[in-house]
């Protein structure tokens, strides 16, 4: 692709290196960036610098933080028995838009993946073990990704928690509301008929 300018073809390189940004997009956004208000450009790069400089993880859950400890772990309001881990941020913001767990949450940063050069080391478990061992803690659920590193992630967790004395479980999988059984992997639809539940 030939840019009319250096600065045009720096700024989609640049933007083009975002996930799920192609070349066209990230030259659709550089263009549109180019028309507007460069006060609003401005306090564009402004939010992300700040992003970038001022964003802190939170010492107990690892969540993305504007204090030390963030608002779930600091909520006098949350069960506190209960560590719900999951993979990433995304994850904890998806379980949080149900309105349906009120305990805390343990962010792991990623799942074991050998093929990517992540074992168990580069996880944040060792604070997971710790808080499993405090005499609050009753329950861990391991809401990881239903995928061969997930699955490989809540095996490795689990023989590891074992010994502490918390009750160890994962959330329930299964066929998706408007799903179609003839669409549903085999895997998900057995364990589904396997981990079934009495009709009310």
């Amino acid at each position: 692709m030939n840019y009319p300018s250096k600065l045009i073809e720096t700024a989609v390189n640049e933007i083009s290196r975002l996930p799920s940004i192609g070349r066209k997009s990230a030259l659709r956004l550089a263009l549109h960036l180019l028309k507007q208000d460069p006060m609003e450009v401005r306090r564009l790069t402004q939010a992300i610098e700040d992003l970038v400089e001022k964003t802190q993880y939170c010492t107990q859950c690892h969540a993305i933080s504007d204090t030390p400890i963030c608002q779930v772990c600091s909520s006098p309001k949350r069960d506190r028995s209960v560590i719900c881990v999951v993979e990433s941020i995304s994850d904890l913001m998806a379980i949080e838009n149900t309105a349906q767990y009120n305990g805390l949450y343990h962010i792991l940063g990623g799942v074991i993946s050998p093929i990517e050069g992540v074992d168990a080391a580069d996880l944040n478990i060792q604070s997971l073990v710790e808080r499993a061992a405090q005499p609050e803690t009753q329950e861990i659920i391991l809401a990881l990704n239903a995928s061969m590193e997930g699955e490989t992630t809540a095996f490795y967790l689990t023989k590891l928690l074992k010994e502490k004395q918390v009750r160890i479980s994962t959330i329930a999988r299964g066929v998706p509301i408007g799903g179609e059984l003839e669409y549903t992997d085999e895997i998900t639809l057995a364990r589904s008929i396997a981990k079934r539940i009495r009709y009310e």
